[in-house]
């Protein structure tokens, strides 16, 4: 295997001192571009993107440096940051790259990171995805799954179609139908995305990768340090995260370190014209094949995302901004969450700052804050009288406590809050108003009525996530202690999906996460035999019903893989 991995390494350094122009992008494939573009919005819909700008700068700040030593202009490249806990990154052939959060808490290096985004790019660089016949088919089943739910849904007259962030909001005799079709785009998309490589193919992304790497400035080594790393903090099972994914590791290990001495770090160009194409390219495809309002929208985030600086990026953010600020002013002047909006302005109009201090942009965002803030300080009167009154919902204590945190009435009002949800049995929000009235004004009246009302709650808190927040304060030693003694006996008996989800997704570094992650696995396992009973004696909507279960709250367990492999041999 060194021998074969030296002889593909001396070809590739033939061309190691050629450095790729930023040139022009094309869509080659607009129907492949379409296809993948979709299936990376319903990944996003599906697992949740990882909110992090200061990694998500940095990742994309590194993929397009990669990207544009490259020779590939088929598609504009796009990268993704994934909410799931796994270490794991994977790309579809259109050009979308994905790195989950596990990965990144791995504490991974620039040339680590550009090792890893090397070999990513490098699938869709030698056409890895398009050469397997299995993805292709993948892609046109994820587009008749995606079909199959809005015609049904449209056919019956609903439009509250579900999707697997939401499957709780159903209505209609017919919601085993639009289930059936979420629950088959959600099984497509993580095939799509964890269907492993064969050898040849993970030859060919290292070799190309860590060339790209070296090519970009990045230090080759990083792909073997990236795989020693891994190999330390990670099982090596072919059911968990990168190994999955990212097969024969050993043979590969030894291949980066051959060619780490034969490759030479370069000084490249620097992206900003790439970046700008990418950009361009994005925008171009918005504008003329007007794809359906959430690709779209999250084609234009990546825009901004390719090259946040120009002409260009100003009008993008300016109107994302005035799309969020139009959507909330739609709204009951007491439900309209100033805070937020205003909080989303400041944040661009400091990056505005930072990356183009000249830009005219500037003035326009100072101006429309200071309308919205004139708005929000209007506002108080009116909201101190309705909360004084007694009258509300809770959608108008959460706007309260976002327009106007420093008032003096936030204890009372998080107070009230943590009533409302502990009514409505949202017991992980419950926990959290009463400790923000808590630890906002203790020695008040509402500090000490929500410490009671969490003394009250903790011995018949069953939601892992409320039992984890009680458990890791420390104001109060003996309610720390119930709730610490209450989640360890919870962990490995409770019996809803969603609340084990639910604790992974907020405490991935809980002590109880392998136990929690277990009890998971085999709940989605139960559900699974249910799945099979109710479609063999043709119940298709309780199977259903089933199936989205496991795919929404338990999409890498056992129980779900092999959902996805009977949903494709049946497709």
């Amino acid at each position: 295997m060194i021998r074969r991995a030296v002889c593909l390494v001396t070809l590739a350094c033939h061309f190691v001192a050629w450095s790729a122009p930023a040139g022009a992008q094309e869509i080659r494939n607009r129907d492949l571009f379409a296809k993948t573009q979709k299936a990376a919005q319903q990944a996003l819909e599906f697992y949740g993107a990882y909110d992090n700008p200061a990694e998500q700068a940095r990742l994309t700040e590194i993929g397009y440096r990669i990207a544009q030593e490259s020779t590939f202009r088929d598609f504009p490249f796009t990268f993704y940051l994934v909410d799931l806990p796994e270490p794991n990154a994977f790309a579809l052939p259109g050009g979308q790259i994905f790195l989950t959060r596990g990965m990144l808490d791995l504490g991974l290096s620039d040339d680590m990171l550009a090792g890893l985004l090397g070999h990513e790019i490098g699938h869709v660089v030698m056409q890895h995805g398009t050469r397997i016949q299995r993805r292709a088919t993948l892609l046109n089943v994820l587009s008749t799954a995606l079909l199959a739910g809005v015609i049904i849904g449209a056919a019956r007259g609903d439009n509250r179609q579900t999707t697997p962030r939401d499957p709780w909001d159903r209505g209609g005799d017919n919601r085993g139908d639009v289930i059936q079709g979420t629950a088959a785009a959600g099984m497509v998309v993580t095939e799509l995305l964890l269907r492993s490589y064969s050898r040849e193919f993970e030859d060919e992304a290292d070799d190309e990768g860590q060339r790209l790497a070296a090519a970009a400035g990045f230090d080759p080594d990083g792909t073997r340090q990236l795989m020693d790393k891994m190999r330390a903090h990670l099982p090596e099972s072919r059911d968990y995260g990168y190994w999955r994914t990212h097969p024969f590791f050993e043979d590969r290990v030894r291949a980066a370190t051959v060619r780490r001495g034969l490759l030479k770090i370069q000084e490249p160009e620097p992206a900003r014209a790439f970046r700008a194409a990418t950009q361009k390219t994005l925008v171009d495809y918005v504008e003329k094949d007007k794809p359906e309002p959430p690709v779209a929208r999250l084609l234009e985030e990546q825009a901004l995302l390719a090259w946040p600086q120009g002409e260009l990026a100003d009008r993008l953010r300016i109107d994302a901004l005035h799309a969020k600020r139009d959507g909330t002013l739609e709204k009951n002047a007491l439900a309209q969450d100033l805070g937020g909006l205003v909080a989303s302005y400041r944040e661009n109009l400091e990056e505005v700052r930072r990356l183009t201090p000249e830009s005219p942009l500037i003035a326009t965002l100072e101006k429309e804050i200071a309308e919205l803030e004139a708005s929000r300080e209007a506002l108080y009167p009116t909201a101190g009288r309705v909360f004084e009154a007694g009258i509300f919902e809770t959608e108008f204590l959460e706007t309260f406590l976002s327009n106007f945190p420093d008032a003096p009435e936030r204890p009372a009002v998080a107070l009230a809050l943590g009533d409302a949800h502990s009514r409505l049995g949202r017991q992980v929000e419950a926990v959290r108003r009463y400790l923000e009235a808590w630890e906002a004004a203790p020695e008040s009246e509402a500090g000490r009525k929500a410490i009671e009302g969490l003394r009250n709650l903790a011995p018949s808190l069953d939601r892992l996530g409320a039992l984890e927040q009680l458990a890791r304060q420390d104001r109060d030693p003996e309610l720390q202690r119930l709730a610490a003694e209450r989640l360890a006996q919870r962990v490995s008996r409770y019996e809803d999906l969603a609340n084990g989800a639910e604790h992974l997704r907020r405490y991935p570094d809980s002590e109880y996460s392998e136990q929690v992650a277990s009890r998971l696995n085999s709940l989605a396992d139960k559900l699974y035999g249910e799945v099979v009973l109710y479609q063999t004696v043709g119940d298709h909507v309780k199977g259903s019903e089933r199936i989205q279960k496991i795919l929404t709250y338990a999409p890498q367990s056992p129980a779900a893989e092999r959902l996805r492999q009977r949903m494709v041999l049946e497709s």
